[in-house]
């Protein structure tokens, strides 16, 4: 660590410094409070689609007797993913992903083989994959906002706890410092008219 100067510019030094901290730190407490926020929310939003997919799974389920006849369909690929649409928002200073669409693989299969009911299953399918996906991107937007959250946090703690504290700490060595030194001057001061006068009466009195 550098040997700290006790100077009236060191004084000065950290005294921008501190009001630098100081103006920056309302900033930060703000974004922490927002992000903190955007998390919760987050959180429901991610509980809300969570509970949208274990209703469609409990709607897929159901067909399942009808997926046991030999004459269905083999489900396994009907709702084959190919790509996830998403784009980004820029919340508190963090990109995060929003759901826009779901592309499927070609499932293809005769209308005149299959059961009538063969569309709805695939339409079914295909809308629980869409509700999973939608959890995924949900969960990466609550992932990126979290992690800025963490690192807000950590630099509000630096701030509160490290860096303000130390600027004041320093200020106050400074000042005392510095008033010693000038009380000492004035303290000299003295002693030095003092002397020039007790010469002044030594010579008067010759």
């Amino acid at each position: 660590m550098a040997l700290l100067k006790l100077t009236k510019n060191e004084l000065r030094a950290q005294q921008s410094r501190l009001a630098t901290l100081l103006k920056y730190l309302p900033t930060l407490q703000l974004k922490k409070s927002l992000l903190q926020l955007d998390v919760n929310e987050a959180r429901i939003e991610i509980n809300k689609a969570e509970e949208n997919y274990s209703n469609k799974h409990a709607e897929v389920t159901s067909y399942s007797a009808l997926l046991s006849d030999k004459t269905a369909i083999d489900p396994e690929h009907a709702a084959d993913v190919t790509h996830v649409g998403k784009h980004y928002e820029n919340i508190a200073g963090v990109e995060v992903p929003y759901f826009d669409s779901i592309t499927f693989a070609d499932f293809d299969y005769s209308l005149f083989e299959t059961a009538p009911w063969v569309d709805q299953v695939v339409l079914g399918l295909r809308s629980l994959a869409e509700s999973r996906e939608r959890i995924v991107v949900a969960r990466e937007k609550k992932t990126a906002l979290e992690k800025e959250l963490r690192d807000v946090s950590i630099k509000v703690n630096l701030f509160e706890k490290i860096l303000i504290p130390e600027a004041q700490k320093i200020i106050k060595k400074i000042k005392v410092f510095l008033g010693d030194q000038q009380l000492a001057a004035v303290a000299r001061a003295k002693v030095a008219k003092t002397k020039i006068e007790a010469k002044k009466e030594a010579s008067y009195a010759r």
